[in-house]
């Protein structure tokens, strides 16, 4: 299919939002909802469905379209919708693909496969399947401890100049220096977001389109405000910030995420409910910490009128 990726390149925030559960153990749509709003609320530059924080891989696929439907209906066009369509089996994730692009989604990123590891060969005719399906931008999610494959910059690159949609790279390496050589050898093709929340400062600064963060479910606004001031250029504004939010970060990514945003989102007032098993919640000291880092920020609480 030819690509004809003519909307605006996006850049900044996206939230990787997280996915509530009803305690029968369905997604609840309606706190899903509130959830997009609190990340539209706070200004970020986009939210993600059945990212990895959404907990897409507990998911039917049903579950999944409905998921991505939702947040589409309620983003209401206010910021655009990446949803994650990635899957086991290529067939799966070009059908996941095409459905959020009728859905409406303004870009779908894509994960290699995640349980038998694939050669980079592999992995490469796959990321080109699935961006061949649709006509909307692509984004490659490189998540090398799940799928046991790095995408290297160089394969990006070359990933991005022969498939005209492939437009962005979330990188999930925690590794700076590979986000380095996809900003300055890469740039010109693809734009990179770097996945994990707390090089959000070293990312920006470098030269990454933006960051997205499932701690942004939990204070949006805050890294906003981090990334308006790096692009601004008043680093000392957005060192500001960051030492305020940077405790509750740091608590944060050194416990099992998924969980630990969870009983974020659950001490400030969102009842999304516990991790789906196999993930299991957070234990009662880490909880803990968590509190006390959200006590220094207590208007991340919501009150009663929220």
């Amino acid at each position: 299919m030819n690509a004809t990726p003519d909307t605006p390149r996006i850049s900044g925030i996206l939230t990787a939002l997280a996915t509530p559960f009803a305690p029968d153990g369905a997604i609840d749509a309606k706190l899903l909802r509130r959830l997009v709003d609190r990340s539209v609320d706070g200004g970020v530059d986009g939210v993600v469905a059945c990212g990895s924080t959404g907990e897409f891989a507990a998911m039917t696929g049903d579950e999944r379209r409905l998921l991505v439907e939702t947040v589409v209906d309620q983003a209401a066009g206010r910021v655009p919708v990446i949803a994650q369509t990635g899957a086991v089996a290529t067939r799966e994730a070009v059908a996941l693909s095409r459905h959020a692009e009728a859905a409406g989604a303004s870009v779908v990123m894509v994960v290699a496969p995640y349980y038998e590891a694939l050669t980079l060969d592999e992995t490469v005719r796959y990321l080109g399947t699935v961006a061949d399906s649709v006509r909307i931008p692509v984004m490659l999610y490189n998540l090398p401890d799940a799928t046991g494959v790095n995408l290297d910059p160089d394969t990006v690159g070359a990933l991005a100049r022969r498939h005209e949609n492939i437009r962005y790279i979330k990188d999930t390496s925690a590794d700076m220096a590979q986000a380095g050589r996809l900003i300055h050898h890469h740039g010109e093709v693809i734009s990179t977001f770097v996945g994990w929340d707390s090089l959000l400062l070293a990312a920006v600064a470098e030269g990454a389109a933006g960051v997205m963060a499932g701690t942004a479910n939990i204070m949006p606004a805050e890294l906003v405000a981090v990334h308006r001031a790096l692009t601004a250029g008043d680093l000392d504004a957005a060192r500001a910030v960051w030492g305020r939010v940077y405790p509750l970060m740091d608590t944060l990514m050194s416990a099992p995420f998924i969980p630990a945003v969870k009983a974020a989102l659950e001490e400030i007032g969102l009842p999304v409910g516990p991790p789906r098993e196999p993930l299991l919640p957070v234990s009662p000291e880490t909880r803990q910490h968590i509190a006390t880092a959200l006590a220094a920020l207590p208007h991340l609480t919501l009150t009663a009128t929220d």
